[in-house]
């Protein structure tokens, strides 16, 4: 069986956004990338498959042209979306899709998520984005679910956002990708975006100023955590 090791990492991760509450049902899935080999290979959950059935056997393997390489089930109907971000964002090494309540709530809205306290600050250097709503021919005529990562890709390039410093995005009228160095690390980053989404909600409701958190407080958490010079945690 091809890559032992990260189809555990893959599951675990698919188990674990069930188990918080990020993906109720069958909704989202969360994969993992090795780019040991010649080829990068993808694992990724099974499209339709209830976590508390998943095991590593049934996770499937694909090329970063989602052609699938072991497995006998179907991947993901989200496939094209992971392997178009792994194509694009070459530092990172796993990827979560949920549908978290308040995370998604902001995704139907169109509306970033503002940084309004140091909690956001300590992982996403600024707003949580939102992409542009895909287009009638995006999702008609071409690949819909290729042209949802292709539509988070050309926001960041507009933006001139670091996918590192800013480890997640809201798909408009969708729901929130995130992802991380490892696939444990985008479940974490999953896990927190919905607990900053929730504090915004309720931050907004209380009357949080518009202009949120003072930049120089943000950038004060942010590089704590993730500068050169960071002092948070243990060499």
């Amino acid at each position: 069986m091809l890559l032992e090791s990260l189809r555990e990492e893959v599951l675990h991760a698919n188990r674990e956004i069930a188990r918080r509450g990020l993906a109720p049902h069958t909704f989202g899935n969360a994969s993992g990338i090795d780019r040991s080999g010649t080829e990068p290979l993808v694992v990724i959950k099974p499209s339709g498959v209830d976590y508390a059935q998943l095991t590593p056997a049934n996770l499937v393997v694909t090329d970063l042209d989602g052609k699938i390489v072991e497995g006998s089930l179907r991947p993901s109907s989200d496939l094209d979306t992971h392997t178009l971000l792994y194509r694009e964002f070459p530092q990172i090494g796993g990827i979560v899709h949920t549908h978290s309540e308040f995370a998604t709530s902001w995704a139907q809205a169109c509306r970033p998520i503002p940084c309004l306290g140091t909690t956001h600050a300590d992982y996403f250097h600024g707003p949580v984005p939102v992409t542009a709503p895909l287009t009638a021919r995006e999702v008609t005529v071409e690949a819909y679910v290729r042209n949802t990562g292709a539509v988070i890709v050309r926001l960041f390039r507009a933006d001139d956002l670091d996918p590192v410093a800013v480890p997640g995005v809201l798909v408009a009228g969708h729901a929130p990708f995130t992802w991380g160095r490892s696939v444990a690390e985008a479940v974490e980053h999953a896990d927190v975006l919905e607990y900053i989404a929730r504090m915004a909600f309720r931050s907004i409701l209380l009357g949080a100023p518009d202009s949120g958190l003072p930049v120089h407080v943000l950038e004060h958490h942010y590089l704590r955590k993730h500068g050169p010079k960071a002092t948070y945690g243990q060499r």
